[in-house]
């Protein structure tokens, strides 16, 4: 679903497609999810007074330690998925049925060795347990399938940072 808003139930989050020099997007490997479909870009929540753009900086140094970027976009409207049940009660005690994405695509401004999963600055725990390159136009299915339709609609958008070879 494409909102102009966040609509009603829906936590605001962001998400960040980084490219590469050569157009592949990081993608990371979720600790604990399954090895075939637990890959994903990093996202995460928009804290209070915070704006999306800058939430997607702090998230993209939180997930992955990388701070040196440059901004190539940002999608019109936020892109939203639904939690399966289960997923939603255990992680927000179902207070959202799912989460509304704006998404910024960056590319890294520097070596492969500025990405740091598994000690992230500040202190955050790792989400990662592995990551790696990858052609945008492969994500969706990479992922967990309820996220497919926005990795879809991403990789639309996208489409012109990436490497579709």
């Amino acid at each position: 679903m494409i909102s102009a808003k966040v609509p009603d139930g829906y936590r605001p989050c962001v998400g960040i497609a980084l490219f590469n020099a050569t157009g592949q997007v990081f993608l990371g490997h979720r600790k604990g999810f399954d090895p075939a479909s637990g890959w994903q870009m990093p996202q995460g929540g928009i804290d209070d007074g915070e704006t999306p753009l800058e939430a997607a900086c702090r998230e993209l140094a939180e997930e992955t330690g990388v701070t040196a970027s440059i901004l190539l976009g940002e999608t019109e409207g936020w892109l939203c998925y639904d939690l399966p049940v289960d997923a939603s009660r255990a992680s927000w005690k179902g207070r959202w049925r799912g989460q509304a994405q704006r998404w910024f695509a960056f590319r890294l401004d520097g070596p492969d060795s500025l990405v740091e999963i598994l000690a992230p600055p500040g202190g955050h725990k790792p989400e990662f347990d592995d990551w790696r390159w990858e052609r945008l136009a492969l994500a969706p299915e990479l992922i967990v399938p309820f996220k497919r339709e926005v990795y879809l609609e991403v990789a639309k958008r996208f489409a012109g940072f990436s490497n579709s070879t």
